[in-house]
């Protein structure tokens, strides 16, 4: 297929509506009055003269010039004899000052291996064995399926200890991830970002290049093999992105040719305090085009299933970690980002109609209104939201003696007043176990038994509360310490009761949750969560019922936050019959005490909580109980 510019390539990219950019855009093999060769093609406005140097020319500027494209920005120009493999730079002089500086290719498919920074001339041909998957997928991702998501950093999940204790590579990481993940029951991975990033301290946050992988873990190809395994072994692969900031060093997107292409030109609104990045300018439509053909390439050319927008709260607000006086109001007088909020709703509309059954999921940590709505009715058009004020709650309780939780009952009920509000995700994320935040497992309250059923706890309220589960590496063996992008997982912690406990218990949670309809066919929907019994505060329990459809058998879920047991606990239920203990943190296979409710309950024709019949129950100390109901009609 032709690499040439056409007219209406120019036409949509300089309108904001070129979203295959990569087809047309960067380092091409080419062939031209039959000579083989390289075609490259860069956007530098405001360039004086650009240049393409590299492997081909002994990295001298002005051998292989570029030419204008008529008014577009655009430079082209083909280099005979350049092959795959070869290094380069774009070597831009600026019209509107002396400055003068080699870039690296915002469109390369491949980099150096950090710390070199140069673009590599290369084809991303590759044969997936993925269709099934592709034309089945919508279904894995619907509203109504069960999404459990193990987050990783692709660095530190495991290393090679023979080898310098050097990081996995994707091939290496393919079949030792995907019989993890089949073993423990998770239906998707979330891989934090792949795209390269200069400084791995950042995980991939501070992002340099939106077409390339990393070069630490192997070839674009060595990337593409990983998900098309995971996708033959039916999981879904949703990848971290991040158009909120890039990052700022010299050879990447910032001041590209001279002036200020990419960011903003004003520090008020195009340079991140936070984080110390620059800021898209998603006002500028070729910026537009830039960053949904990125979205698009990586649901395109790599095959994934979903994409994990990072920092959406800090692309909303204009005055986002900024003190007075140090941002800018929009043109009505607000602080809301009036081309960041346009910019969502237009990639999420986009990509919702080229990728459908794909899944943008947001990071928005504030209460911005209708993130998950379509954008028709006002929303920003995102599939699913991180629930971020859940996990501060819930880990704020839980971290509380078990005493005075009485007092903080409102922090688990509080969550189903807005509950529906959003498509949301439970997240235990990355973000919870790093920088002196400690482990999840050191967050729990009590001696180390109390720490680990609280954590047991936990995911059970985690796992049967409305919405899709995400849980951070390390988290489902209870490590101790908190991450570090330096160290693999502590494995050798499976060689103890209690961690390997953890694991079971998380991956019969994972089981019961994908295998009963009622814990996840409503996760969006109101009907299907009904509270039993959210007002016993004194004795910090909680019971409620999921639902599923007809034919569904109701989950019923009571949790004691207290490490004292409660016996012949009442319940009411709305189905008279036998009742199957499904799960139970504290089972002494999961490392509890073994207290329990000897595998079922019948009901008795005693009326409670507004039910007709009811249960018995013993409820274990700091556990979550699953009970199984006779099915619906």
């Amino acid at each position: 297929m032709s690499t040439r510019l056409t007219s209406e390539d120019l036409y949509l990219f300089n309108e904001g509506s070129h979203f295959r950019l990569y087809k047309r855009l960067g380092a091409h093999l080419d062939v031209r009055d039959g000579n083989k060769g390289v075609s490259f093609t860069v956007w530098a406005p405001d360039a004086r003269d650009v240049s393409v140097v590299g492997e081909f020319n002994s990295w001298q500027p002005d051998r292989n010039p570029l030419s204008p494209v008529e008014h577009s920005g655009i430079w082209e120009g083909f280099v005979p004899g350049a092959v795959l493999g070869q290094g380069y730079k774009y070597h831009i002089r600026s019209r509107a000052s002396h400055y003068e500086v080699d870039k690296a290719d915002p469109f390369a498919f491949r980099t150096e291996m950090p710390p070199n920074s140069a673009s590599v001339v290369h084809d991303l041909a590759f044969e997936w064995h993925d269709k099934e998957w592709m034309n089945s997928r919508a279904a894995k991702n619907a509203d109504n399926a069960p999404i459990s998501i193990y987050e990783m950093h692709l660095g530190s999940w495991d290393k090679v200890h023979e080898d310098g204790g050097r990081s996995l590579h994707y091939r290496e990481l393919a079949p030792r991830l995907i019989k993890y993940l089949h073993e423990n029951g998770f239906t998707h991975v979330e891989f934090m970002p792949v795209m390269e990033h200069p400084y791995y301290g950042s995980w991939g946050y501070q992002t340099t290049s939106y077409f390339a992988p990393s070069a630490r873990y192997g070839s674009p190809q060595d990337l593409m093999y990983l998900i098309d395994q995971l996708h033959l072994h039916g999981i879904g692969v949703i990848l971290d992105w991040v158009p909120s900031h890039f990052a700022t060093d010299e050879f990447a997107l910032g001041y590209f040719d001279g002036t200020y292409v990419y960011e903003h030109a004003d520090r008020r609104q195009g340079f991140h305090p936070d984080w110390g990045s620059f800021i898209f300018n998603y006002g500028r439509t070729e910026v537009q085009s830039f960053l949904i053909s990125s979205a698009f390439f990586w649901l395109d050319v790599y095959h994934a299933d979903g994409l994990r927008v990072d920092g959406v709260a800090s692309m909303l607000y204009l005055d986002y970690s900024r003190q007075g006086g140090d941002w800018i109001p929009n043109k009505y007088g607000g602080k809301e980002n009036v081309d960041a909020i346009e910019f969502l709703k237009r990639l999420n509309h986009e990509v919702g109609v080229a990728f459908p059954g794909t899944l943008p999921v947001a990071e928005e940590s504030t209460s911005w209104a209708m993130v998950t709505r379509p954008p028709y009715i006002g929303g920003l058009g995102f599939r699913m939201k991180w629930d971020m004020g859940w996990m501060h709650d819930t880990l704020q309780y839980m971290a509380l003696d078990p005493v005075f939780r009485k007092y903080h009952h409102h922090l688990l009920t509080f969550r189903m007043l807005y509950a529906y509000t959003e498509n949301f995700v439970l997240p235990l994320s990355h973000d919870e176990v790093v920088h002196g935040k400690g482990s999840l497992l050191g967050k729990m309250n009590g001696d180390m038994w109390q720490k680990f059923a609280n954590l047991r706890s936990l995911y059970g309220y985690m796992w049967s509360m409305p919405g899709k589960k995400l849980l951070f590496m390390g988290g489902e063996i209870a490590q101790w310490r908190e991450w570090s992008h330096d160290d693999a997982v502590d494995w050798n912690l499976l060689d103890f009761d209690s961690h390997s406990g953890m694991q079971r218990w998380v991956r019969d949670l994972n089981k019961l949750y994908t295998e009963e309809g009622a814990l996840h066919k409503f996760d969006f929907q109101q009907e299907g969560f009904e509270w039993i019994d959210c007002h016993d505060f004194d004795q910090s329990t909680f019971v409620f019922l999921r639902k599923g459809e007809a034919g569904d058998s109701p989950i019923l879920v009571a949790l004691n936050f207290t490490p004292v047991p409660r016996h012949n606990y009442r319940v009411g239920v709305p189905v008279p019959g036998e009742w199957i203990e499904v799960l139970n943190s504290d089972a002494a296979s999961y490392w509890g005490s073994g207290v329990g409710n000897l595998g079922k309950v019948t009901t008795s024709k005693f009326s409670s909580h507004g039910h007709a019949q009811s249960l018995s129950l013993t409820l274990p100390p700091l556990a979550a109980v699953f009970l199984k109901g006779p099915a619906s009609k």
